[in-house]
C-alpha cells in the first residue's frame, strides 16, 4: 500500500479529516497528515523537512515555491476564508457587528484567546495595535503557538476566541459569533502544491484533483471555507 504525506495549516484540517479517508478507500492509500500553524510548517519545510503535497497560505506557498521546494507550475488555488470570533456555546453572543462595537467586545472580555504563529493570530496582534488597544488584551490574552485556539474557551480559560473561522467552527462546545468586521477582516486564500521531492507525485497529483471537486466544495462550505475553483 502506497502512503503519502501531506502537511497542511490547521484551517483545512476539519475538511480533510472528512475527505481523506475517502481518498484512502478509493486508491488504496494511506495518507500521513501533519497540521501545523503556517509559520512551523515553513520552518520546517526551509529546513529540509519534506512531504508529497502540502497546503499553504497564499504568502508561505510563496516562498516555498521560491526555495524550490514546491514545484510552481503544481500550485492551485482550493479555499478561502476570514477571521472570525467564538464563544462557549449557548452563551449571549457578543457585538462584533462594527469597528467600533469589535473593540469595545474585546475590551469587556474577560480574556481574549488567538495563537502566536497562525496565521490570523499573527494578524489579529498587528490588529489590536493598530485600533491601540493591544497593551488592553494582551494583559488578559490566553495565547499558544497554534491549534484549535477557541479550545480554551471550551475549557473556561478564555471567553472569547479569535481565528480563522473553520478552526472557530471545528471546536465541538463553541459558537461561532461571525466574521470580524469587514474593514479589519483578513482574507487567507489556501493553495496546494506538490513537492518537488515527493516520492509519490502521481498520487499527490490525484489528490489535488479530488480537493478540487464538487464533492470537496460541499464539504468546505459547511466548515466555513469558500472555494475558489
Amino acid at each position: 500500500m502506497k502512503t503519502l504525506k501531506l502537511y497542511s495549516g490547521n484551517g483545512m484540517s476539519s475538511s480533510l479529516r472528512v475527505l481523506l479517508p475517502q481518498f484512502e478507500r478509493a486508491h488504496d492509500c494511506k495518507i500521513e497528515t501533519l497540521y501545523e500553524p503556517a509559520q512551523i510548517l515553513l520552518r520546517e519545510i526551509t529546513a529540509g523537512r519534506t512531504a508529497d503535497l502540502a497546503i499553504l497560505g497564499g504568502g508561505v506557498m510563496d516562498q516555498v515555491v521560491k526555495q524550490g521546494h514546491i514545484v510552481a507550475v503544481s500550485v492551485r488555488k482550493l479555499t478561502s476564508n476570514g477571521i472570525g470570533v467564538g464563544v462557549l456555546k449557548g452563551s449571549p453572543r457578543p457585538d462584533i457587528a462594527t469597528v467600533e462595537a469589535c473593540k469595545r467586545t474585546l475590551l469587556n472580555a474577560r480574556c481574549v484567546a488567538y495563537t502566536t504563529e497562525g496565521a490570523s493570530g499573527i494578524y489579529f496582534a498587528g490588529l489590536i495595535e493598530k485600533l491601540g488597544i493591544a497593551n488592553e488584551i494582551k494583559a488578559k490574552a490566553k495565547t499558544r503557538a497554534g491549534g484549535l485556539i477557541a479550545e480554551f474557551v471550551v475549557s473556561g480559560d478564555a471567553d472569547i476566541a479569535v481565528q480563522q473561522i473553520p478552526e472557530i467552527m471545528a471546536v465541538p462546545g463553541v459558537d461561532y459569533v461571525g466574521p470580524l468586521p469587514a474593514e479589519i477582516n483578513s482574507i487567507s486564500v489556501g493553495r496546494a502544491g506538490i513537492f518537488t521531492a515527493s516520492k509519490e507525485a502521481a498520487l499527490a497529483q490525484a489528490l489535488l484533483d479530488f480537493l478540487q471537486t464538487p464533492q470537496a466544495a460541499e464539504v468546505y462550505r459547511a466548515r466555513g471555507l469558500e472555494p475558489e475553483f
